[in-house]
């Protein structure tokens, strides 16, 4: 990419910044940038997996405004134990929330292999093996796996719809080449980027002008 196009799109993702912080969404920015994969606690592991198996294919919006009473019927992700313990109250309640079989069932059945396999076993293979071993769990696919990896504290990018959109625009061939150049030039983390530029792209509807290529 020639120097002045990228200084042109390290100028637009600055901006986009500056206006996802005033629309007041600075707290995102700053959980994004205190993750660290080697702090993942098992609660932790169970919250976001379920989050992501909830928000495959629905609007992150909705996930937002469900969660708290899904959370509550899985007693707080305290652990899985607890869970595997209540499986059946835990699906039922779910269910009250959230009625989709397959995604309540899918979570617990990760709570059910973290009892068996052990948490430790599992934050190893992660690190190890990272988005493939993720998509070994139910609802977790190839994109999807990402998000779970850069939730978690992974150094990872997800290549959602919006990202792959405005890899295209800016003209990259990927989501994770658009967010290591952003990030080499600002010294921001690549989940933080990729963070951004989704949470822009959530909020304002010309984002594919914003960051379109000079």
């Amino acid at each position: 990419m020639p120097t002045q196009q990228m200084e042109h799109l390290v100028e637009r993702y600055v901006d986009a910044k500056e206006v996802i912080i005033d629309e007041g969404f600075d707290y995102e920015l700053d959980w994004q940038q205190e993750l660290d994969f080697t702090n993942t606690q098992e609660s932790d592991f169970l919250r976001e997996a379920a989050w992501v198996i909830l928000s495959s294919g629905m609007r992150e919006a909705i996930i937002r405004m469900k969660f708290p009473e899904i959370t509550s019927a899985f007693l707080g992700f305290s652990n899985a134990a607890v869970i595997i313990d209540n499986a059946n109250k835990c699906h039922a309640d779910a269910m009250e929330s959230f009625g989709h079989t397959g995604k309540i069932d899918a979570i617990i059945s990760l709570a059910l292999r973290v009892v068996n396999d052990g948490f430790e076993t599992i934050k190893n293979l992660t690190s190890l093996n990272g988005v493939k071993y993720l998509q070994s769990f139910a609802f977790i696919g190839p994109a999807t796996s990402y998000h779970l990896a850069k939730n978690l504290g992974l150094n990872v990018s997800k290549p959602d719809r919006h990202l792959c959109r405005v890899a295209e625009v800016s003209g990259f061939d990927s989501v994770e080449e658009l967010c290591e150049k952003i990030s080499n030039i600002t010294g921001d983390s690549v989940p933080v980027v990729d963070l951004v530029i989704w949470r822009f792209a959530t909020i304002r509807s010309d984002y594919l002008l914003w960051f379109g290529k000079k």
